[in-house]
């Protein structure tokens, strides 16, 4: 049996631990006044809304409203259980609990998640197995071998093999007593129109594909040709389907292991292909990622953001990857604000190729030491095709590449570029900037046309606008957090909130401070069981105020808020009052008449 872990415990784990440094390592912050911002990892955005208050230890994102304690985030952002956020937080720490925490599914969705993800677990390390210790896997960790991989390199990626038998992974599911529902889910299978399964994957290595927590989520089979089995009818390589899992679009090979390293060092390389990444990993470079066979999307950019601002694109050397270089910069370049750099790898070459044929020292060398700026390597790639003897192609080249030197923001790269243009085709340096400045006349005219005021709603809820009365409760809640004495004030007079949620919040506050004596926020939130009550209080931890409070100030807050809430009793009374008109009710309409007199008086006197 699982035991529960004290509330000494969590209070020490989550005492112990800065809130700033856990989420650091999930998201890019930077320092802003007193608090820390960065992209906010729960919904896609361009500029950063996502707040992390290292006084209070709290976290809280001003565009799609959430919040939290440092336990929160953890349970928000992968979908773990309370305990498991607590024990996550504890290894981090080195806190040793001293019990047993197991795997709870916070609903449940995630429950037929974890199912799907136990499956890829079992799928992953049985294809991890059959590759390192059977017959059936020699040929394929030879072909590893070959091309470069270590033992303890396959082992670290726990690769695989799928072997040709179409089903094996069936009959290990069967037996398992893996259900049909969960096994066509998965992506790992087909089914057939008889309604029995084949295993998708087949005679390929296979590369796990994980999420950001490190849990398999799909898988990448490339192809193993042998004598048996040639092939020719097969894809080089197969991915997993999409999934509710599995999402292409938003997976980045190695982010998972590369994560904290990217955000040590303050730069992620992109490479091509796995097999690159695996190539930089081997030579100590840890920081690599690679797209899954498409060009970069939105999600898989807005990832990078969250953990660095700078990216190094080292793409192949050939032809192909010169022109995926192309589209990544023009990408990255359209969809973020990170810093880029790229490398060409000489002689048409992968980086997989040249470490092979160089070794470490040159690919670290060339990865670190070989680097040009995004305009550089246009004014490289833009002359591809074109022989710059004849005249219009060099007209031509000059019109593209100067469109390119438009865009670049640095004054003194621009005027670097423009004396070597200038240099190259014998042109004057003032010609090529007043064809410069035309060029960014055009492109700002262009930009003021385009922008044309929204007038949907944005993604994110919009919060509705606090009326003058809640405003003053939102602020007289504030003060009793942070000022004992406003609280007791409030609570041994019996003081009437208007509305209903705010005399709750005050109650959970008062019976809180009873137990623990001191207010703490991040403990507040843990202490509160309702997710409405948890954002309320988080949204009011979040008003701006002065540091302390006065008794003016004070007094102003319970008058709006008594004045408002007999204003509200006068119009009721009033109502009933009409009411008992109608119904010929005199002597009713008499005491409402009373009532509203009495009633009037508190409102002047208030």
């Amino acid at each position: 049996m699982v035991q529960r872990i004290p509330q000494q415990v969590i209070d020490e784990v989550r005492e112990k631990t800065n809130i700033v440094e856990v989420i650091g390592q999930y998201v890019q912050l930077k320092k802003s006044g007193k608090n820390y911002l960065g992209l906010c990892p729960f919904h896609e955005e361009k500029t950063p809304s996502f707040s992390v208050a290292e006084d209070k230890q709290i976290f809280h994102c001003f565009g799609c409203g959430k919040g939290g304690n440092v336990y929160t985030f953890l349970q928000e952002l992968e979908g773990i259980s309370f305990p498991e956020a607590v024990k996550k937080i504890a290894d981090m720490e080195q806190i040793p609990l001293g019990i047993e925490i197991s795997s709870e599914p916070v609903n449940q969705t995630s429950t037929g998640q974890q199912q799907l993800i136990a499956l890829h677990e079992r799928t992953r390390d049985l294809y991890h197995h059959l590759l390192m210790n059977t017959k059936v896997g020699e040929a394929a960790l030879a072909y590893l071998h070959e091309r470069g991989l270590s033992d303890e390199l396959i082992s670290e990626f726990k690769i695989g093999f799928a072997p040709s038998q179409r089903d094996f992974l069936v009959q290990v599911a069967q037996k398992d007593k893996v259900t049909a529902d969960l096994m066509e889910r998965s992506g790992l299978f087909i089914r057939r129109e008889d309604g029995r399964f084949s295993d998708r994957f087949y005679q390929r290595v296979m590369f796990p594909l994980n999420d950001f927590r490190g849990k398999p989520i799909g898988f990448s089979g490339r192809l193993l040709k042998t004598s048996d089995f040639p092939g020719d009818d097969q894809p080089k390589y197969l991915n997993s389907p999409e999934t509710e899992l599995f999402n292409k679009r938003q997976v980045l090979f190695n982010f998972d292991k590369a994560r904290n390293e990217i955000r040590k060092q303050g730069e992620a390389i992109l490479f091509e292909g796995f097999m690159d990444v695996l190539a930089a990993w081997q030579a100590d470079i840890k920081i690599g990622l690679a797209s899954m066979g498409t060009s970069l999307t939105e999600q898989q950019i807005a990832a990078i953001e969250r953990v660095t601002g700078q990216v190094v694109i080292a793409y192949d050397g050939d032809d192909p990857g010169q022109a995926a270089t192309d589209r990544a910069l023009s990408v990255l370049a359209a969809h973020s604000r990170l810093s880029l750099a790229t490398v060409t790898v000489p002689e048409k070459l992968d980086p997989d190729e040249y470490l092979r044929k160089y070794g470490v020292t040159e690919l670290q060398n060339l990865l670190q030491h070989g680097r040009q700026t995004p305009f550089a390597f246009k004014m490289y790639y833009r002359k591809k095709g074109l022989n710059l003897e004849n005249e219009a192609d060099r007209l031509n080249y000059l019109e593209v590449v100067m469109q390119d030197l438009a865009k670049v923001q640095s004054p003194v790269e621009q005027d670097l570029y423009l004396g070597q243009l200038a240099n190259e085709f014998q042109l004057t340096r003032e010609s090529l900037k007043q064809q410069l400045q035309m060029i960014r006349q055009t492109l700002r005219s262009e930009r003021r046309q385009q922008q044309r005021p929204v007038s949907q709603a944005p993604l994110q809820s919009v919060k509705k606008a606090l009326t003058k009365e809640e405003k003053a409760e939102q602020m007289l809640l504030y003060r009793s957090m942070n000022e004992a004495s406003i609280r007791e004030q409030l609570v041994q007079t019996d003081f009437q909130f208007i509305h209903d949620q705010y005399q709750e919040l005050l109650l959970y506050l008062d019976s809180y401070m009873m137990v623990h004596g001191n207010f703490v926020l991040a403990d507040f939130l843990n202490y509160l069981k309702e997710n409405e009550m948890k954002q309320l209080a988080i949204d009011i931890s979040m008003i701006s105020m002065s540091e302390d409070s006065n008794e003016r100030e004070i007094y102003d807050l319970m008058r709006v808020i008594s004045q408002s809430g007999i204003a509200e009793e006068i119009k009721q009374r009033q109502k009933e009052q009409l009411e008992a008109r109608k119904n010929g009710n005199q002597q009713r309409e008499l005491e409402l008449t009373v009532q509203i007199i009495e009633l009037t008086k508190r409102l002047k006197q208030a």
